[in-house]
């Protein structure tokens, strides 16, 4: 994933943060889906998620690549 491109619409910056969400209506309470984000909109993409109550954890990319 270090190659990963920003999932913010238009943007092709290189990703440095994961966005690890899931939607409780549709998915396995322990399933995790990703976005990735660079450092501009990272915040935006997390605020996206998180009003909709599906944002689970913000993690550095290179720390997710480890685990």
């Amino acid at each position: 994933m270090s190659d990963a491109i920003c999932s913010a619409k238009g943007c092709r910056a290189a990703a440095e943060w994961v966005l690890a969400w899931n939607n409780p209506k549709i998915h396995q309470p322990e399933r995790r889906k990703t976005w990735v984000a660079c450092e501009e909109h990272r915040e935006h993409l997390s605020q996206f998620l998180g009003v909709r109550g599906f944002l689970k954890d913000v993690v550095p990319l290179r720390e997710w690549e480890e685990r």
